[in-house]
């Protein structure tokens, strides 16, 4: 690689290294005050708190009109160049425009919160709650541009340290005033505080690391701002707003076609593959910055970094999937137990939607969104949308459940293809092919083992994941050099990598000399003598 790829490539592991370790530590601590606020408050109370959530939350997606990204991208860009007082200056815009969408949202969610909870959520006594919870849409806001900047200025452990203090006091804050009796207005409270705390945080910390000369700079005037922001911004905002009536549009559809059973085994394998979204969105949340630095060099540098970002981002996901499949039914039973019979079937079918890693389903977004192309994205997010209206209610009534998933796979399959093709023939993009099916091809071998162990062994569930994942992990990792997934010039590029990330290092570094001892070991097997 060259310096400038070697320098995107250090920047973005150390980035997703933050971002999933803040992600996982935040999703832990997130998961914990779920399950002691549900227990505390009980089933009923805890649906209230849920559902005065749902408006304010979801008003976060209408309030964004794509300036998040639009943040990352431009500052990453700009600094890239050398810029740094332009990207500043656009982020001290963007968060005047997303401050004020923010209260704009707030007092509309506040002034009709008795209206929606009424007529939305049918539920009229939640209004006060509602109308308390509206208060998060501005600080969110806030606080998200700040994330956005973080990025794009390559402070991604800012990123991780204002999220687990804003997870952190959210737990603190509402466990404490729901065991002192405050019950759904404590947890609201809680969440509340917890919003207020993160983003206040958060925005202290981006006006220190940005430099004085930066904050006043006059480079870029607020119009400037505003018409590069929405000319890049409205196509991922309508793309955002498509993606988010997925959801709602499939549970419609499983409301008609299946049981509530069979909704709730749905929604328990779906919190399994969440694990594999701890890792996955990290990493194409790093690559997004990686892009719009690559799209200020040259055409060159971006098809090389992709080819190597998208490999590797296979090497890491499949295996994930893979276990997850192995090892479903084991793991949904020592979860859950075996009341949930068919959740084991729906998790095997979900993970396979992460096997079109190859193909580009988590790079090629972050590549257009970098590039600035934005209106490609759109595209494919009509295409996903277009598949699913027609597929779902046809393949539910067919199949249930299992015909709901693979209408989702489907969909995205078909956006993903049209990617590749447009990456291919307007970008001059290349997947290393060969690399890729023999990830796949050794991603399967490799559970030859485990499957044996879980058809013979004795052992408690638990046990049997535990040595089924390390002999799955063993022999992934030793059948990567040798069959030439992984080469000796790429071993030294990811060392160099690792090795700028002291928290990783230590525990990756093992791994690649052992890789490194293989390959070693062939080469020297098949010299002449």
């Amino acid at each position: 690689m060259t310096t400038d790829l070697m320098k995107v490539a250090e920047d973005s592991a150390r980035g997703g290294f933050f971002l999933i370790s803040g992600s996982f530590i935040s999703t832990a601590i997130l998961a914990l005050t779920a399950i002691l606020v549900g227990r505390f408050l009980g089933p009923e109370l805890y649906g209230q708190y849920s559902l005065s959530l749902v408006i304010p939350e979801m008003l976060f997606i209408f309030a964004d009109f794509g300036i998040t990204s639009a943040v990352v991208k431009y500052s990453a860009s700009l600094r890239a160049e050398g810029k740094t007082s332009q990207a500043a200056k656009i982020i001290k815009h963007a968060l005047l425009m997303k401050t004020s969408a923010g209260l704009v949202f707030f007092l509309l969610n506040f002034a009709l919160a008795d209206f929606l909870a009424a007529t939305l959520l049918n539920r009229p006594d939640l209004g006060f709650y509602i109308r308390v919870a509206s208060i998060t849409i501005i600080f969110y806001m806030a606080s998200s541009v700040a994330a956005a900047a973080y990025l794009g200025l390559d402070k991604t452990q800012y990123i991780a340290l204002t999220t687990n203090i804003q997870s952190i006091s959210k737990a603190i804050i509402s466990i404490s005033l729901v065991i002192l009796g405050f019950n759904v207005a404590g947890a609201v409270l809680g969440h509340v505080a917890g919003h207020i705390i993160g983003a206040v945080v958060a925005l202290s910390i981006l006006l220190l690391i940005l430099p004085k000369s930066a904050r006043t700079s006059d480079d870029v005037g607020f119009a400037h701002t505003f018409k590069t922001f929405m000319s890049y911004g409205i196509p991922l905002y309508v793309s955002g707003i498509l993606v988010g009536f997925v959801f709602p549009y499939q549970n419609f559809i499983l409301a008609i076609f299946t049981t509530n059973v069979d909704i709730g085994n749905l929604r328990a394998a779906g919190n399994f593959v969440s694990l594999i979204t701890v890792v996955s969105l990290p990493i194409t949340t790093a690559l997004f910055p990686a892009f719009s630095k690559l799209n200020s060099t040259t055409k060159n540098k971006t098809t090389m970094f992709f080819k190597f970002a998208n490999k590797y981002t296979a090497l890491l996901i499949i295996p994930m999937a893979t276990l997850l499949i192995v090892f479903s039914k084991q793991m949904v039973q020592i979860i859950y137990g075996s009341t949930y019979q068919t959740a084991a079937l729906f998790l095997s079918i979900n993970s396979l939607i992460y096997f079109l890693v190859g193909p580009g389903y988590l790079s090629l977004t972050s590549l257009f969104n970098g590039l600035g192309k934005t209106r490609i994205t759109l595209k494919t997010s009509l295409i996903t949308l277009t598949v699913i209206l027609t597929l779902s209610p046809i393949l539910a009534e067919a199949y249930g459940v299992p015909g709901v998933i693979a209408a989702l796979i489907s969909a995205h399959a078909a956006s993903t293809c049209y990617g590749m093709y447009v990456a291919k023939r307007n970008f001059k993009i290349e997947f290393d092919t060969k690399s890729l099916i023999k990830i796949y091809l050794i991603g399967i071998a490799s559970t030859v083992p485990s499957l044996l162990l879980l058809q013979t062994s004795i052992l408690p569930g638990l046990v049997n994941v535990i040595v089924g994942g390390l002999l799955y992990f063993t022999i992934y990792v030793t059948l990567t050099p040798i069959t030439g997934v992984v080469n000796n010039s790429e071993l030294e590029t990811v060392t160099e990598v690792v090795q700028k990330i002291k928290l990783l290092a230590p525990i990756i570094k093992p791994l690649l000399r052992y890789q490194e001892k293989i390959l070693n070991r062939q080469q020297s097997t098949t010299k002449p003598f």
